[in-house]
């Protein structure tokens, strides 16, 4: 049993991905191919955003969205304490301050309730990242960003597809991003990202940027980076978009068959009445972790800890000399464990996992 299954979905795909790749390879036009105008299109259209920009990783998304936004020296950017390093660590290579905040110890994204008491005369946006598929609480954090004049980024590396009250991910804030590595539930074959903006001053501004800087070949307006997305990776997303919508219904099948068998055995997670999750990954609480996962390896059963320390704790940031307490981010480091999630799982492989996991806690 894989993770995440990628042969299997490959598999599947086979005949429309070879010949995607083949006609990138004949082509020869590896950078701005047809292609990646063609993703570009169509992640607009899925979204119902105006402007999608494709880009190299969903972590050069996140810091050329903040270009675009002349993040400066000294600014102050609120970001959750329970994430994927990427979600903070763009902010101080724009030499900005990632100010933390703890996470609802329901959803696990951002307590809305708690981004206030940060924000102060240097505070210029907020990062909410929509983990592990589901959408944060974008209403409330929309409000408070405008009650303050703040922008916001969602950080949807993990939530592209997934929908919040009837609004897909990426299509709410001021920009949003996304991440197209291969275990995300919209993968590539490589790292691949894309930007998502309504404003289309804006979308002008971060295709500059994107593209080291130029506004035609070697002229350039600003300092900028090697952003792009090479053809290949948009031919290959062009492919496993066409087939999103039906992977995120299976990836909600297999969810569900998840909670329905482990409800009472272990914690799982919870999605809200308003939100639909894309599920990239199925991620349970339980105790004594280390026994647990070594029991499920035995079983053939692989696990991922998505994510073993907050990030306020990470050696990275330990020069912002941070002394608040995180205390459901801690928790949580401490007890998530992630169980196989993707859209080819078999009922066969899901009662396996099950049926390991309750053995192996009643031991």
């Amino acid at each position: 049993m894989r993770f995440v299954d990628l042969k299997k979905q490959y598999d599947a795909y086979k005949d429309e991905l070879d010949v995607a790749i083949a006609n990138v390879i004949n082509s020869t036009s590896f950078i701005n191919g047809p292609a990646v105008k063609e993703l570009e299109t169509s992640l607009s259209v899925f979204a119902n955003v105006k402007n999608s920009i494709a880009c190299a990783s969903g972590t050069d998304a996140l810091l050329i969205a903040m270009m675009a936004l002349d993040v400066n020296q000294g600014d102050e950017v609120i970001v959750p304490a329970f994430t994927y390093i990427a979600s903070a660590s763009q902010v101080p290579i724009l030499k900005a301050k990632p100010v933390f905040v703890d996470v609802d110890p329901v959803t696990f994204n951002i307590d809305v309730s708690k981004i206030e008491d940060k924000i102060t005369d240097r505070t210029v946006g907020v990062i909410p990242v929509s983990l592990y598929g589901q959408c944060a609480d974008m209403d409330e954090i929309n409000k408070i960003a405008n009650k303050h004049g703040l922008w916001v980024i969602e950080d949807g590396a993990q939530s592209f597809g997934a929908q919040y009250k009837g609004k897909r991910s990426c299509s709410m804030t001021t920009v949003a991003t996304t991440s197209f590595f291969p275990a995300k539930p919209l993968g590539c074959y490589g790292d691949g990202g894309a930007i998502f903006t309504d404003n289309a001053e804006l979308a002008k501004k971060i295709e500059v940027i994107k593209n080291q800087g130029q506004t035609k070949r070697y002229f350039h307006k600003v300092i900028g980076v090697n952003g792009r997305i090479d053809t290949l990776q948009a031919a290959i997303t062009n492919v496993k978009l066409r087939h999103f919508d039906k992977e995120i219904k299976s990836r909600n099948d297999v969810a569900r068959f998840y909670t329905e068998e482990l409800r009472n055995v272990v914690e799982t997670p919870v999605v809200l009445d308003n939100n639909l999750s894309t599920w990239a990954q199925y991620t349970i609480r339980v105790k004594d972790r280390a026994n647990i996962m070594e029991g499920l390896k035995g079983r053939g059963v692989p696990t991922a800890v998505h994510y073993p320390r907050p990030l306020p704790a990470q050696e990275a940031f330990s020069y912002l000399n941070d002394s608040n307490e995180y205390p459901v981010s801690n928790r949580l480091s401490e007890t998530v464990l992630s169980l196989p999630m993707h859209s080819f799982l078999a009922e066969s492989d899901i009662k396996l996992v099950c049926k390991a996991i309750k053995e192996t806690i009643s031991e």
